[in-house]
């Protein structure tokens, strides 16, 4: 039995970037995620169930390299829609305190229960000699004095060290989410913007005419040849702006719909830019 690492990360990317263009919410976006990568992993267990490992190596990488990573987006993607399909509101103070809570829960959890764990530091440090131990069926020491979760999980398809990999994994994705979230004009991914440098950089037509250059610039593949999603790109803009978006998505819809031309803001922009020229004539 072979299962590639490489080849299931790179269909996880597809169908991120997938889900991506379509420009759908978070919330949708995070929901058809956790069905992929459920579908995914059931399908790899019934494989591993059926054929087994060629030899202990192959074990080891599995539940350590392989599953892990598959488990730890499942785990991420599903809070995600947890998260926010209980958030109380979509912007304002709220939104901001309500993400603040949770990434400080998170910190906390982090300090209380991970990283002053011997396993939390054996992973990190990169060691194998307990591999043997962690990432082979059957060999659970319950004299580790083990948590109660080890009595949850499937024993027949987890060696319990590659679910706490897992959930390692879920938290690193999830503090990104939450801190960008936060501190959107600290995305390494999004143009940085200096508050007290660029004060003057301001929107200042409609949010509907920036919604309109932004899914113009998208559906063109003007910006990074399509490879930016919409929701990033809408953030940048944001950031570049200074002025807030809210649903771009539905925003987008009642333009298909509205009376008279679709695109407005840019027919104006194309009569500015010719009447432009023609005064330099």
């Amino acid at each position: 039995m072979e299962i590639v690492l490489s080849k299931l990360l790179t269909q996880i990317r597809h169908q991120e970037d997938k889900l991506s263009s379509q420009m759908m919410q978070t919330t949708e976006e995070a929901y058809q995620m956790t069905l992929f990568l459920n579908e995914m992993l059931c399908n790899i267990k019934a494989k591993v169930l059926q054929d087994g490992f060629t030899n202990e190596q192959q074990e080891i990488d599995f539940f350590k390299n392989i599953k892990p990573q598959i488990l730890g987006k499942l785990i991420y993607y599903n809070k995600v829609f947890r998260i926010e399909t209980t958030c109380p509101v979509s912007n304002g103070k709220i939104h901001q305190s309500y993400f603040e809570n949770l990434l400080k829960t998170l910190k906390s959890e982090y300090k209380e229960s991970i990283c002053n764990e011997d396993f939390y530091r054996y992973y990190r440090t990169g060691r194998i000699d307990r591999d043997h131990s962690y990432f082979r069926l059957g060999k659970v020491n319950y004299h580790d004095g083990l948590k109660s979760g080890v009595f949850e999980i499937d024993l027949s398809f987890s060696t319990y060290y590659d679910n706490k990999i897992a959930h390692i994994i879920a938290n690193e994705l999830l503090y990104t989410f939450f801190f960008f979230l936060i501190n959107p004009e600290k995305n390494p991914d999004t143009v940085l913007i200096n508050g007290d440098t660029h004060k003057d950089i301001s929107w200042t037509n409609s949010q509907n005419a920036l919604i309109e250059l932004i899914y113009a610039l998208y559906a063109s593949n003007s910006i990074a040849y399509g490879k930016i999603g919409i929701r990033k790109l809408a953030l940048i803009f944001q950031v570049l702006f200074r002025t807030p978006l809210n649903d771009i998505h539905h925003s987008f819809h009642r333009m298909k719909t509205r009376a008279g031309s679709r695109t407005a803001f840019l027919d104006q922009l194309k009569i500015s830019l010719e009447e432009y020229m023609d005064k330099d004539l």
